[in-house]
């Protein structure tokens, strides 16, 4: 005799895993649906538009607001200070990052100090942080300019000046975020087993022997990380800029986030904001597939 079938679930019983697995990440996809879907296709409809000060749609306008802003010098300075931007705080914070976590990473005594000494960046905020650099800049007053007439050398005007005002937003930015990338990279070097070592010093290698063919390969995936990270954060950079220089002197700072924040809420031009905020997305999505394309090819993950 043939054994019974098993009796056939019906439709409800066999989505019971994939209404349950709903449930479970409805929360997360309702916050993502109103803080980030919806402001990202608001943003993208709005940009195909001119608007009143409302921010309402008013008149369709199709690819006119990107033609005006390749047609903008004022752009195409930010564009410029942008990637100038990137170039100057990516590869120096991410290589100072390191060369701490390399320095903390050594067994000495009291080098917990040290250590919390070096990511405590990440405990002060944005603002509380370009207050500080706000006064160490000042021309009269600020720390930098007195070394520099210690040492007998003319002072310089760090946000004043076109020429060193990036320089100085940089140095700031470099600042804040290597807190984060310190700890980051000292917890990836924590992780590489130290059989490692042991066995390259047995065989006789030396300390810069191992740095390249030990540490640097196998920190990969954590330098991966952080450098995407930091590019990232870098195109996305404006609060130090709000408070240090408000895109000046000669809009020298005038980065593209702050250039969307000035065209949104200040010359109640949404239409064209949007247009720019929607470039800078094409521009950071481009960058980061680039670099997994390019850089995760030298990544190695054992």
């Amino acid at each position: 005799m043939k054994a019974d079938a098993p009796p056939k679930l019906s439709f409800w019983r066999k989505s019971l895993n994939a209404r349950s697995a709903f449930l479970y990440l409805f929360p997360s996809i309702l916050l993502f649906a109103v803080f980030i879907f919806y402001p990202m296709f608001r943003t993208i409809y709005l940009s195909f538009f001119l608007t009143d000060q409302q921010g309402a749609a008013a008149l369709f306008v199709g690819f006119e607001n990107y033609a005006y802003l390749f047609e903008s010098k004022e752009f195409r300075n930010s564009i410029k200070a942008t990637v100038l931007f990137v170039l100057y705080t990516v590869p120096t914070g991410v290589i100072i990052a390191l060369f701490l976590a390399l320095i903390a990473n050594e067994k000495l005594k009291g080098i917990g100090f040290f250590r919390t000494v070096y990511s405590s960046t990440m405990g002060i905020s944005v603002a509380a942080s370009s207050v500080v650099w706000l006064f160490l800049f000042h021309p009269s007053i600020g720390m930098f300019n007195r070394l520099l007439n210690v040492m007998n050398l003319p002072g310089i005007q760090w946000l004043l000046d076109p020429e060193w005002a990036l320089v100085s937003i940089s140095i700031s930015t470099i600042w804040m975020n290597i807190g984060f990338s310190f700890l980051i990279l000292l917890g990836g070097l924590q992780n590489i087993d130290e059989y490692l070592y042991e066995s390259a010093r047995i065989d006789g290698a030396g300390y810069w022997y191992q740095l390249r063919r030990i540490t640097i390969p196998m920190l990969s995936p954590t330098l991966f990380f952080i450098i995407t990270i930091s590019l990232i954060n870098a195109f996305q950079t404006f609060g130090q800029v709000d408070i240090l220089t408000k895109g000046g002197p000669s809009q020298a700072t005038n980065l593209i986030v702050y250039s969307i924040y000035r065209e949104a809420f200040v010359n109640y031009q949404f239409g064209t904001a949007s247009a720019q905020a929607v470039f800078l997305f094409i521009c950071i999505l481009v960058v980061t597939i680039l670099q997994f394309k390019l850089g995760e090819k030298k990544v190695h993950y054992q």
